[in-house]
């Protein structure tokens, strides 16, 4: 037998205890004798919440996704929700997406909080992650949770927490349930289910959420500009295939064509190499369905419909996608578009987005004089705006990262409404003799034009965690004075909440909370973040570039112009 670490040992010792199902010990013990690597893999750390809640590989052990770990995850937010609301009956919604296990680790769940007095309203099947966002507060649930891991490989699930107002986890609650579930011993865990407590949810809620969908991400759009847009779509083998289709036959749009092979939900997402509408790789049959039957617009949304990938017919006709940077622009302009005309704008609405995502929208919410509210990577963020600022009404908003949100009826990315939202867009600019990307390149040359490219960097298992964090304290120690010949102006650090006017040698607080992320700024106007994602093993650097654009017969060669100061960019910082 190879070595392994005391510590390492401690930690696998527990899982050997009567807690634990005595076939799941026998795998473990079969672990130490034949996969001593898998077993240090598997037990190194214990799984931490990040942006997006807690995500890893499926297995055994304290840094896989199992029964135990999601059930003392359980426990611990069943003991600060009784603590919290010690005088109520309290209520949490669970939904769980196509992936393996999920349906089984969602019954798990809501086994743990029935056991603990806690009333669950438990979907039947699949959902998508939105209508959970939705649900929770239809229910008046105190409490939600999504059994998802997103995008990721299929290896991958994931818990996401939701509270009260329909959001994801923020402080002070994220750190309190961290600390409740840490002081846990795994023999604490209830797992035996009160059967009376648990009641299973459906269509009853479907036929609302899609309702209000409708109802939200509908505009002015003439019923024969609906009937004339060429739809394509693809749920990419995931939950959106229970709720987009329905919702846009609700507003009127009959000319769908959706992507067979890909609609049965599946959890070895069997078609793609990525379930993952940023990726152009996973659109490419819905792209090559549109080629067929001469599609306007191409909509893929991710496994549990939270993001979508949009693309769109270009000067050449030809479909390209646009990225989430694009799709952020067309629909924030159409929303606030929108609002001008109905006479909604008096100076008490505001649009939100991410300290990584274009600066493009800092400029767009100014010009229609409205309040531009930015915060840290991740939806829960935003939905945080909603809920400190209540007096303030919210519009819409995004991130780079291919998520949008219509107005506050839901509380996290939905590519749901936001499905509706681009197709709306898309038919009234059809009816005007024009396509989106037309109405793109005319919102550049109104406000400038703006190009982002994001460069990820993979580096799993304990060495990968290493090299990222290293990479970030070197960034920290030695940081850039120059990129692309063009001199660093501003450098903005959020771990340690300071930004630094490099050319004056003054320093800032940055009011947002602490986060490793660091963000150069240079005097022609281009910007660098570095950031380690918050729930995959990867280092993303987030480019953004802009200029004038005068005319939208310059477009192409603009555009050109704009992409080789990225790829100089990159060259420069040996990516």
């Amino acid at each position: 037998m190879l070595h392994i670490k005391p510590e390492i040992l401690e930690r696998v010792n527990t899982w050997l205890t009567p807690s634990f199902d005595k076939d799941d010990q026998e795998q473990i013990k079969h672990l130490i004798a034949s996969c001593p690597k898998e077993l240090e893999e598997s037990f190194y750390k214990d799984l931490e919440f990040g942006t997006g809640g807690m995500r890893g590989i499926m297995g055994l052990g304290t840094n896989r996704i199992n029964k135990y770990t999601l059930g003392k995850n359980t426990q611990g937010l069943s003991n600060y929700l009784n603590q919290s609301f010690p005088n109520e009956l309290v209520k949490v919604a669970i939904a769980y997406d196509c992936r393996h296990n999920s349906k089984s680790l969602a019954k798990v769940v809501a086994d743990v909080f029935s056991a603990n007095g806690i009333k669950v309203f438990l979907f039947e099947d699949l959902r998508a992650t939105p209508e959970l966002s939705f649900a929770l507060k239809h229910l008046n649930c105190h409490c939600g949770i999504v059994l998802t891991a997103s995008h990721n490989p299929p290896e991958y699930n994931g818990y996401k927490v939701y509270w009260q107002d329909g959001g994801q986890l923020v402080p002070p609650q994220d750190s309190e349930i961290i600390a409740e579930i840490n002081n846990l011993e795994y023999s604490e865990i209830k797992f035996d289910a009160n059967k009376d407590l648990i009641a299973y949810i459906g269509k009853e809620v479907d036929d609302i959420f899609i309702d209000k969908s409708v109802e939200n991400g509908s505009f002015d759009t003439s019923t024969e500009a609906r009937k004339n847009l060429n739809i394509v779509f693809t749920s990419l083998h995931g939950t959106s295939i229970t709720a987009i289709p329905e919702t846009l036959k609700r507003a009127g749009y009959t000319n769908v064509h959706i992507v067979e092979e890909q609609r049965e939900p599946n959890g070895d997402f069997p078609t793609v190499k990525s379930p993952n509408p940023e990726e152009p790789e996973a659109l490419k049959m819905a792209m090559e369905l549109a080629e067929k039957v001469d599609g306007d617009i191409v909509i893929g949304t991710d496994p549990d419909c939270d993001r979508l990938g949009v693309a769109v017919r270009n000067l050449e006709n030809e479909l390209v996608i646009l990225n989430g940077n694009q799709t952020m622009i067309l629909m924030t302009d159409f929303l606030l578009q929108q609002c001008k005309k109905s006479n909604k704008i008096n100076g008490n609405q505001f649009v939100g987005s991410t300290i990584v995502s274009t600066p493009m929208m800092a400029v767009l919410a100014d010009a229609y004089d409205v309040e531009y509210k930015i915060g840290l990577t991740g939806f829960k963020w935003i939905a945080k705006m909603i809920k400190d600022f209540p007096e303030q009404d919210f519009i819409g908003g995004g991130e780079e990262s291919f998520g949008y949100m219509v107005g506050d009826f839901v509380r996290d990315k939905d590519a749901v409404t936001s499905t509706l939202l681009a197709c709306e867009i898309a038919a009234q600019a059809k009816a005007n003799g024009k396509t989106l990307y037309e109405k793109l390149i005319d919102l550049y040359v109104k406000h400038g034009f703006y190009k982002e490219r994001l460069i990820s960097l993979t580096k799993k298992g304990i060495s990968g965690a290493e090299e990222i964090r290293q990479m970030m304290i070197d960034a920290r120690e030695n940081p850039l004075k120059e990129v692309n010949g063009s001199k660093v102006i501003r450098i903005e650090d959020y771990q340690l909440s300071i930004a630094k006017d490099v050319l004056n040698l003054k320093e800032e607080t940055l009011f947002i909370p602490k986060s490793n992320v660091l963000i150069y700024y240079t005097e022609d106007g281009s910007k660098i973040a570095l950031r380690p994602s918050g729930t995959e093993p990867k280092i993303k650097f987030y480019i953004s570039v802009n200029t004038d654009l005068d005319n939208v017969s310059d477009f192409k060669k603009t555009e050109q112009q704009l992409e080789d100061r990225i790829d100089a960019i990159l060259a420069d910082m040996n990516l």
